[in-house]
């Protein structure tokens, strides 16, 4: 189970950043003064360490990081 949460910690941001931006490519709505793409994009800037962060707890927590 910890090894499928671990696949899906690392493939949301990759999906998030890579693959959904054909479906968030617009400029409206405007956030905090942000074209929505930019903001999607700088948003998962934010989000990815916390994603990694977590895998590592995981694997810390399974032993299999010193």
């Amino acid at each position: 189970m910890s090894n499928f949460l671990i696949v899906l910690l690392v493939a949301i941001p990759f999906l998030a950043q890579l693959v959904a931006l054909p479906f968030v490519n617009h400029i409206q709505p405007i956030i905090i003064g942000f074209p929505f793409l930019h903001f999607w994009l700088f948003i998962w800037m934010l989000l990815t360490p916390v994603f990694t962060w977590a895998v590592y707890r995981i694997q810390k927590a399974k032993g299999d990081v010193d």
